[in-house]
């Protein structure tokens, strides 16, 4: 039996797709030859030489070789090259048409190949197409807009409403980053990462952005808001820099520009500033980590010789993890219990010299390099230990707490408590700034995936060009809500930067606690979209050039950095608690009772349109209704939280006992206010946009934010009754609906987002691959 006897019976023409498809699928079930050769055995309309040709090609324990089934498609595909095809619609009108055209059509034919095909179970038209079609064509290398809708709105508008009202300073920062200086090397050691990296500090100092860290001092703008946005802005280039900026001007001079006085000032910020005296910012301590309350390194005052002492304890006091300690350092502020004779006040800052001006570390000093991390090589983290090493008495910053010459302590503040959150208060701005610059990673991950995304082909149609993987619906839902949440977050920075700055002493703590929840949320979301935006591209994102080993590595340290995420959610929580604990102190077991019902009734009033069995699109994207959904599932969660934690204290449980059992819920809820103040805060900020089309877009993404929230935490909203099984499923569906509207304008997206193409610089992000060859 050969591949040419096969081709040449007239009578078998027909048959020849069916024969080359049931092998080319690969082995045939038991169940299907059983059924192939019922179908050919009584096949009339065979010559009974024909037949049994049939049935020897359709036996498996015979199977053609690769090269007669290749020759087998070439002569089928040299059979039907000419046929429309309107013409294919089946495997069997493939081959009766192929029968009509060659004058091999006989009586019975059709029905036995309908029967035939069945029996095969290949029943479809894509296989007929598939083996009409000739190879699939490969397209001309195309640059990642090639192919992409025209944007649908202005982007130069969108990036204007995105950088709100410090566009100007965002603007220099890019200009800046332009600058040849600013350019990535991967093959740096880490020595020459470190100088790398405070030669670029350097050159962001001459140009002024370290003085306006101090303005009330420098005489620069009085906007913190500036050095936040710039930053944020920042964080498009190399995180290490990012860090350090924030180290020497954020933290070391921050300290001093709002825990010192006037004396503080004169004496170091101008040459902080300018970096003349690099410096660190020793709070963490190995044991003790986000519980600054009980750090161990002691400040003890000698009033005789007019000095403090500081010193290290135990081992598991040693500062540990300090920005610029390792090499750059040469003085810190340090955060130690102040110690008065026999009396310990809490925890202040004072400065400290650690090293001299030739960079040896200065007498009592102990200082060691924490060596090679998991990111940010380029800032240089050390450890320090203090022998009891002697620093004057003006060296304690004492804006909120002072000591005389002979001991005297006193303060503005008389609650302990109170004074060392009100210091703690004072920095509150690093959380700020580390969850801005977050987001900064994200839209950096998000536009190389995504133009990636619009150029990288992989599958598609037979006999036409592969597709983008930016058409798949999964490629979608990894990235369109990412990309949501980028531009959400954007404005519920700038809501936040607004709070912070104008905070007063009465909202203070409230403004602390949506730092910390922002910081929290952003960061986490920072990391999730790093690593959804790496496996998007593939082997491609794993190459140090296409930046996604930097952002991953170098942000990882975000998520507990100022502040473990963890603890900062519980932090706001506390403070959501805060509304409901005088409610509780006051009431009766009763009146507690009659409180809950009450609360109960309230918010089945409110939720009755949420309650109601609308799935239709309008309903499902309506601002309104969202944002009654995720404020109902706060007010259930802290409703429900307060009485958990009530009820443990009734039965005698400690507080800190009965916070322990809770953690969970704690954590649950923070993050159900922290995403309805970001929903919350994208509606407002499309409130305020201009009419147009940038706000109709802002609006489509708010739509998907809103209800990829919903939808991630879907099974509580169904366990609470909030939301039934028809109304879960039309949620999943709009959200899908979502993604591919988002889809088309993308590309524009992400480039709205302003990010310099000297930062993005990943090679997937801007062109195709160049062949080294020069083909």
């Amino acid at each position: 039996m050969t591949v040419d006897t096969l081709i040449q019976n007239r009578e078998l023409l027909p048959f020849l797709p069916m024969i080359y498809v049931a092998w080319a699928d690969g082995e045939l079930t038991e169940q299907e030859l059983a059924g192939v050769r019922e179908v050919t055995a009584r096949q009339g309309c065979l010559t009974d030489a024909s037949r049994a040709l049939l049935s020897g090609w359709l036996d498996p324990e015979s199977p053609p070789d690769a090269a007669e089934l290749q020759s087998l498609l070439s002569s089928i595909r040299a059979h039907v090259e000419a046929l429309p095809g309107s013409q294919r619609r089946s495997l069997a009108e493939l081959g009766a048409q192929m029968a009509r055209v060659e004058g091999a059509e006989h009586a019975g034919v059709r029905a036995a190949l309908e029967e035939l095909e069945g029996a095969l179970g290949v029943v479809g038209s894509e296989l007929a197409e598939l083996l009409a079609t000739p190879a699939r064509p490969t397209p001309a290398p195309l640059g990642y807009k090639a192919l992409e809708p025209e944007p649908a709105f202005d982007l130069g508008a969108m990036t204007t409403l995105l950088d709100g009202r410090y566009k100007k300073v965002r603007d220099e920062i890019r200009d800046l980053l332009d600058a040849p200086t600013f350019t990535y090397d991967y093959e740096l050691n880490k020595h020459d990462q470190r100088e790398k990296v405070l030669e670029w500090l350097r050159v962001i100092a001459d140009n002024g952005w370290g003085r306006r860290a101090f303005p009330t001092y420098t005489g620069a703008a009085e906007d913190l808001g500036e050095f936040v946005a710039a930053f944020e802005t920042l964080g498009f280039f190399d995180l290490s820099l990012v860090v350090k900026f924030g180290v020497q001007f954020g933290l070391f001079g921050g300290s001093i520009y709002f825990l010192g006085t006037q004396k503080h000032h004169d004496a170091y910020l101008e040459d902080c500033a300018s970096v003349r005296l690099p410096g660190c910012f020793a709070m963490t301590e190995l044991g003790h980590g986000s519980n600054v309350r009980d750090l161990g390194t002691t400040a003890t005052f000698d009033a005789e010789r007019g000095v403090w002492v500081i010193h290290t304890p135990d081992e598991m006091s040693r500062k540990e993890w300090i920005g610029n300690a390792a090499a750059h350092g040469r003085m810190a502020t340090v955060f130690a219990q102040l110690v008065i004779g026999e009396e310990r006040y809490g925890v202040h800052a004072f400065v400290v010299p650690i090293r001299d001006e030739e960079g040896a570390p200065m007498p009592g000093v102990f200082i060691q390099d924490c060596g090679h991390k998991l990111g940010l090589n380029g800032v240089d983290n050390g450890r320090l230990w203090f022998d009891h090493v002697e620093v004057p008495a003006d060296n304690l910053l004492d804006r909120f707490a002072s000591v005389s010459a002979d001991g005297e302590y006193s303060s503005p503040i008389p609650s302990e408590g109170k004074r060392f959150f009100t210091m703690l208060g004072t920095l509150v701005g690093g959380r700020v700034s580390v969850g801005a610059a977050s987001v900064s990673v994200a839209k950096s991950a998000l536009t190389i995936a995504t133009r990636y995304a619009a150029m990288r082909r992989q599958f598609g149609p037979s006999g036409q060009p592969e597709s983008p993987i930016l058409d798949f619906r999964t490629h979608q839902l990894r990235l369109m809500p990412l990309i949501a949440n980028a531009y959400a977050l954007n404005f519920a920075n700038q809501y936040l930067i607004t709070r912070y700055l104008g905070r007063s002493h009465e909202d203070e703590r409230e403004v602390e606690a949506l730092a910390a929840g922002l910081k929290a949320w952003a960061t986490w979301n920072c990391t999730d979209t790093v690593q959804v935006c790496r496996e998007c591209c593939g082997g491609q994102g794993y190459s140090s050039v296409n930046r996604f080993a930097s952002l991953k590595a170098d942000s990882d340290i975000f998520t507990t950095f100022e502040g473990d995420n963890t603890v900062l959610m519980q932090l706001v929580t506390k403070s959501l608690l805060g509304d409901y604990k005088q409610q509780f102190q006051d009431l009766n077991f009763f009146s507690t009772l009659r409180f809950i019902a009450d609360q109960a009734r309230a918010q089945l009033t409110e939720l009755d349109p949420v309650t109601s069995r609308r799935t239709d699109s309008e309903h499902l994207r309506d601002a309104g209704w969202q944002l009654l959904l995720l404020r109902h599932r706060e007010q259930m969660l802290v409703g429900s939280l307060a009485r958990r934690f009530k009820r443990r204290l009734d039965d005698g449980m400690d507080s800190f006992a009965a916070m322990i059992e809770v953690q969970d819920h704690l954590v649950a809820t923070a993050h159900a206010h922290v995403e309805r103040v970001i929903l919350e805060q994208f509606e407002a900020a499309i409130e305020r946009a201009p009419e147009g089309a940038e706000r109709a877009q802002l609006d489509t993404l708010r739509q998907l934010f809103g209800l990829w929230q919903i939808k991630r935490d879907i099974g509580w909203f169904m366990e609470n009754s909030l939301v039934e099984g028809a109304k879960a499923r039309a949620i999943r569906d709009e959200v899908n609906t979502l993604c591919f509207e988002l889809r088309q304008q993308a590309v524009h997206l992400v480039d709205a987002f302003g990010i310099p193409e000297s930062c993005l610089a990943a090679p997937i992000a801007t062109s195709p691959e160049v062949d080294p060859r020069g083909a």
